[in-house]
């Protein structure tokens, strides 16, 4: 009786795993964009009506790969420090603050949970609404809700209240559940090269952690927040306490945004194969749908069932020696190496390692070089315009034999002024430069200078006639 609860155990912890990996790989998946849907984008305006509209993509993380390097670092700093804490500080008070912290984040990913769920079964279109912050002309916050949300998270409260109260396992995994399905969602990978970079240094991280220190199952043991998903070995016990087998979010999210990488792949090797293109019409093959659409995955399908066999050999492992297994010890492996094969049998290897998704910090690099584009261009306008500028000032100037300049006189000033006016009208109708007015309004170039010069010395030698 005993072992087929372990058993019923084990399949119930695998079946979390896998759930929200499946589910959050395919909400990942963007809207499609089209010619058509920005025209009506841009005919509605800014704020779009209903919850399935353009542009209610959820806002996502880009992970780089110089992000995917440090992960390691910044994880052994949390989880030390997390394990100093609960060893010098008070269990019970440490507890409590961070289940006030954990309290705030279930509200929000119970509700979007809710929400996608319900939205999923009954297709619901529902009024949006717009919460949105401008400072000089720039949205500083925009938060959209429909009155699903509302309820939605009225519900969420209760469930955190009840959670808070009794410690219920049943809901701690709820928890667990909507916090893997939204960090899957809300991470995404860049290309595989950081996903590979990224689970390469998460093996070497959840090797060292478990089996030299024991750090790692004495923080996972202390800490009293749903950061992992849990199931009684028996349901009922003689003597009436349970006891858990658990599987860390962490063994359930990083192998799962890799999943979702997959999937985004496969897709868009599929729009590539039927000719889409963001600023053109749907192709027809799509039955003008921009999201639910069927496409063939190998990629997912691959590393989805790497997923499956590694969590089942860590299960064994743990089962047969008795002992805490690190889940990516198996899990890392077998995700890259199905990828890479799949790769290989299908001759897309170079495919796959050259492909990158389009990031907002992308964006905003792309926007900044515009920018600086711009601001060496109006410098190089700015070179000329002080250069006609010298020139102007140097005001003309009539030379004695000794080789020193002498002012010219008021008859020399009338004639220049009257040859620049003329030289500047000219140059206008013919080249249309960029020219400067000078003090007593007229216009100046640097090429009426030279005409200057000349009407001064005619002007000299009318007056020398004279």
């Amino acid at each position: 009786m005993a072992e087929a609860g372990l058993f019923l155990a084990y399949a119930v912890i695998g079946t979390m795993a896998v759930a929200p990996i499946y589910f959050g790989s395919f909400s990942s998946l963007d809207r499609l964009k089209s010619a058509a849907s920005k025209k009506k984008a841009s005919e509605k305006g800014h704020f779009a009506e209903y919850s399935d509209s353009e542009d209610e993509d959820e806002e996502s993380e880009a992970v780089t790969a110089e992000d995917a390097y440090m992960f390691p670092v910044y994880g052994s700093a949390a989880l030390f420090s997390m394990y100093v804490i609960f060893k010098y500080l008070n269990k019970d008070w440490v507890n409590f603050l961070l289940s006030g912290y954990f309290a705030l984040l279930g509200v929000a990913a119970l509700t979007q949970l809710g929400v996608r769920v319900v939205k999923g079964v009954t297709g619901a279109k529902l009024p949006l609404y717009h919460l949105n912050l401008v400072h000089h002309s720039k949205s500083v916050f925009d938060l959209r809700f429909t009155n699903l949300h509302l309820g939605m998270m009225g519900a969420s409260m209760l469930c955190t209240a009840f959670y808070l109260y009794t410690k219920n396992w049943a809901v701690s995994n709820l928890f667990g559940l909507a916090f893997s399905f939204s960090a899957i969602i809300l991470i995404r990978l860049d290309s595989f090269k950081s996903g590979m970079i990224m689970l390469a240094g998460l093996f070497v991280y959840d090797i060292f952690w478990v089996f030299g220190t024991e750090v790692m199952v004495s923080v996972a043991k202390n800490f009293d927040a749903p950061i992992k998903v849990v199931f009684p070995k028996d349901l009922f016990p003689a003597d009436g306490k349970l006891a858990f087998t658990m599987l860390g979010l962490g063994d359930i999210v990083v192998p799962g945004i890799f999943v979702a990488l997959c999937l985004r792949f496969d897709r868009q090797r599929y729009l590539s194969s039927i000719g889409y293109a963001k600023d053109k019409a749907l192709p027809r093959v799509l039955n003008n749908k921009h999201r639910g659409f069927g496409f063939p995955t190998p990629y997912f399908n691959a590393c989805m069932a790497a997923y499956v066999a590694g969590l089942a050999t860590t299960i064994t492992v743990m089962h047969t020696f008795k002992a805490a297994q690190p889940a990516l010890l198996y899990l890392s492996p077998a995700c890259i190496l199905a990828v890479i094969a799949t790769a290989v049998v299908r001759g897309e290897l170079a495919a796959v390692f050259s492909y990158s998704e389009e990031t907002k910090k992308d964006e905003g690099d792309s926007a900044e070089s515009v920018g600086k584009d711009k601001k060496a261009d109006g410098e190089e306008e700015k070179a000329p315009a002080a250069h006609r500028y010298n020139l102007r000032n140097q005001g003309p100037a009539s030379t004695s034999g000794a080789g020193l300049t002498t002012p010219a006189s008021a008859g020399e000033l009338a004639d220049d002024e009257q040859e620049n006016v003329k030289a500047s009208r000219v140059l206008d109708e013919k080249v249309n430069p960029i020219s400067e007015v000078s003090d007593d309004g007229s216009e100046t170039t640097p090429a009426t200078s030279a005409k200057g010069k000349k009407g001064k010395k005619s002007g000299s030698k009318a007056k020398a006639k004279k």
